[in-house]
């Protein structure tokens, strides 16, 4: 993991001067001693694969993240969205708690080895096209990350005439340099969430997300691909899912993407909760599992990706993981 080389120095120290002795385990492993600051950067560490990845946008009649019972077989919860107006909906639901309010649903939320972040942009902004400035926008929600005491951030950019035109490339790279020198990494997750075609190679004029990834994929922890909304037949089965993708969209199937530089780890799928949640793209949670086998037995471990919560809670994951990392 990230953490334990990133942030051996901070742990070594953390332990001269512990004033208690408590316990912590990450990953299976129990570290003894730990001071607060050394629980803080451990509790924050960035989760190994798979990621269990689930959004919560709409109102669902609780203010903030519900009760963590209610998400058990996801390990990352993510609130939406933080805009270039500011947060709203779900990531503002976060801003109306006092401190301490945050810190017991955090505290619940890492006992129960689950990550609580925050999703930024959506559909609404297209920040490229609108000219904000990436490093600005990066500090400031970076600071709001801090503020409110986050695990992390998701990158969910959508500005697609960006894309046509080769300029969304050039912009992802400086805001997400920005965010991990405002965010490191080990310390803070920093996920994207690209659609599948934008990984076909040859497309894009500025190259597309094999073009962010070769400047910038070090620092981004995982991608929350999401494949769906591309076209009636895209992405509907477990074979054009994950290894032969239409020719509208060549080369963006799971394995694909890995084909042209992706780490499988990096690659977490992402599907609409229900048919009424996208467009198109939906499979139901049964035929989701056995493509989850199937892409497993090949040696992928990413992960599943959901939108959104409340349709998508417990027993939406249960069953997805049934096959290969059951609950």
């Amino acid at each position: 993991m990230v953490c334990f080389t990133s942030c051996i120095a901070l742990l070594a120290s953390a332990l001269v001067y512990a004033r208690a002795v408590s316990s912590v385990a990450i990953n299976g492993t129990r570290f003894e001693g730990l001071n607060d600051q050394a629980r803080e950067i451990l509790a924050r560490a960035t989760p190994a694969a798979p990621h269990f990845v689930v959004y919560a946008d709409a109102w669902d009649g609780t203010n903030g993240p519900p009760a963590v019972s209610k998400i058990k077989g996801f390990n990352v919860f993510t609130l939406s969205f933080l805009l270039l107006a500011g947060a709203w909906d779900k990531a503002y639901e976060w801003t109306t708690f006092t401190d301490a309010q945050r810190a017991t649903i955090k505290s619940q939320y890492a006992a129960a080895g689950v990550k609580l972040i925050v999703s930024a942009f959506g559909s609404t902004d297209i920040p490229t096209t609108t000219g904000a400035d990436p490093v600005g926008t990066a500090n400031t929600f970076a600071a709001w990350v801090k503020k409110y005491n986050l695990d992390g951030i998701d990158v969910d950019y959508e500005d697609f005439g960006a894309f046509e035109n080769g300029k969304a490339e050039a912009w992802l790279t400086t805001f997400t340099k920005q965010l991990r020198a405002q965010l490191p990494q080990g310390t803070y997750i920093v996920t994207h969430a690209p659609v599948a075609p934008w990984f076909t190679p040859n497309r894009w004029p500025g190259g597309g997300y094999l073009k962010v990834h070769s400047n910038v994929g070090s620092s981004i922890d995982w991608y929350n691909v999401q494949f769906y909304n591309q076209g009636a037949s895209e992405y509907s089965t477990c074979a054009n899912l994950l290894t032969t993708s239409s020719s509208s969209w060549p080369k963006s199937a799971v394995f694909q993407i890995a084909a042209s530089g992706i780490p499988l780890s990096k690659i977490v799928i992402g599907k609409p909760a229900t048919a009424s949640d996208a467009s198109n793209g939906f499979m139901s949670t049964s035929t989701l599992a056995s493509c989850l086998q199937q892409a497993k037995n090949q040696g992928w471990n990413g992960g599943a990706m959901v939108w959104q919560y409340p349709k998508a809670a417990s027993p939406w994951i249960t069953t997805v993981r049934s096959l290969s990392w059951p609950v």
